[in-house]
């Protein structure tokens, strides 16, 4: 591995969607930088609208803009869609640049991870809200259990579950802040977990859905994804006999019977039927300026030893939106701003990361989104 090319302090934000909020603001009273969309009108009108005009400056984002003002250490923030994080890539190792993005790194970026690690550049995936602050967690109960038991045999169960929606959820349960397309296109995704101490593969998510109770408020939680690298990504120790592992969604109590129409459609739908359903959702249930979002995030790991102890432990979540900032974009924002001003200070070192594994920078993170207004709850010593 390459020695880390010395940050310079100066940030490139690239994109200005919803999820660019209030971390933005953070990032720019500690570095120099420079937001970055379709047009300068649209990055002034982003930093208008945030309370952040004059905090940084405004850059169209035309062919080869980017590159051109990258110099060696600049950091790049990746806030465009999923599709574009790999061309951003690109330009950041071309320009000995820094990249942190808040999505996942599979498939897209880790091509570059070997590349990255070997010129000095450090490519930080996986740092919003999930993935992002389900990784801290996730990480910071481990080290937790590994401390209290050692890596002594064990059977380990493992859950992890957000979801976002309405703060007053009307009777359909769901209102879409954005394209429902991609929303039904997630429940058709097969999830993969363990289950019973076996991989599993779940082909249809919404018909695996169970009550799961988070700060004494019953919610319904489906599998999401494929939760099996995961196990890798947290460090569970070999010794521990995963009896379960999943990640998946929260949804309000009541989802799955509001949504049974839609669902049974979504079963027999082809891709042409999935964009017409996609589109009358759209039109019956759309997002309102009025309605305020909230999110809930449960992170559990509960283990038993082979010679009886017992460690549960839990961190959880929930933030609900106000008129000035999203709940989803603060919680995305935020802790991307976190990320963005570790690599900007030399902290993390060159190659491709998921957020961070190291304890010490764990809690470093948690206790930065603390001091910034994201609490979380943590309940342990047996309490879940």
């Amino acid at each position: 591995m390459a020695d880390l090319i010395p940050p310079t302090g100066r940030v490139h934000w690239v994109g200005v969607g919803r999820a660019t909020g209030s971390g933005l603001g953070l990032v720019c009273d500690e570095a120099a930088t420079v937001l970055w969309g379709r047009t300068v009108a649209r990055a002034e009108a982003r930093l208008e609208e945030l309370g952040l005009a004059g905090g940084a400056e405004p850059r169209a984002l035309a062919p080869g803009a980017l590159a051109r003002e990258l110099v060696p250490g600049d950091v790049v923030v990746a806030m465009l869609p999923a599709a574009g994080h790999p061309a951003l890539a690109e330009v950041a190792l071309a320009g000995e640049a820094h990249l942190v993005c808040p999505g996942y790194a599979a498939p897209g970026l880790s091509p570059h991870a070997r590349r990255a690690a070997e010129r000095g550049s450090v490519l930080l995936t996986e740092v919003g809200l999930a993935p992002g602050v389900d990784h801290l967690f996730a990480h910071d109960l481990v080290g937790a259990a590994r401390a209290a038991l050692g890596d002594r045999p064990a059977v380990a169960h493992f859950a992890s579950h957000h979801g976002s929606g309405k703060d007053r959820p009307d009777a359909f349960r769901h209102h879409f802040d954005r394209a429902p397309h991609e929303a039904l296109t997630a429940l058709l995704t097969p999830a993969r977990v363990i289950a019973e101490g076996l991989p599993r593969r779940v082909a249809r998510p919404w018909e695996e859905v169970r009550r799961l109770t988070v700060g004494g408020e019953t919610f319904e939680a489906h599998p999401a994804g494929d939760s099996l690298p995961f196990v890798t990504t947290y460090g569970l120790p070999a010794t521990w006999r995963l009896e379960s592992f999943a990640r998946g969604t929260l949804r309000p109590s009541g989802w799955n019977a509001a949504w049974k129409p839609v669902l049974a459609e979504l079963a027999e739908a082809d891709a042409a039927g999935v964009a017409a359903l996609a589109e009358r959702l759209a039109a019956v249930h759309p997002a309102h300026d009025a309605d305020r979002d909230r999110v809930v995030m449960s992170v559990r790991l509960g283990v038993h030893t082979d010679d009886g102890t017992d460690w549960a432990g839990e961190w959880s979540l929930d933030t609900v939106g106000d008129a000035r900032e999203s709940a989803t974009a603060r919680l995305v924002s935020v802790p991307l701003a976190c990320a963005v001003l570790e690599v900007a200070a030399g902290r993390v070192p060159p190659g491709l990361h998921q957020a961070t594994d190291d304890p010490e920078a764990v809690r470093r993170w948690l206790t930065f989104l603390t001091a910034r207004g994201i609490v979380a709850t943590f309940r342990g010593d047996g309490a879940v």
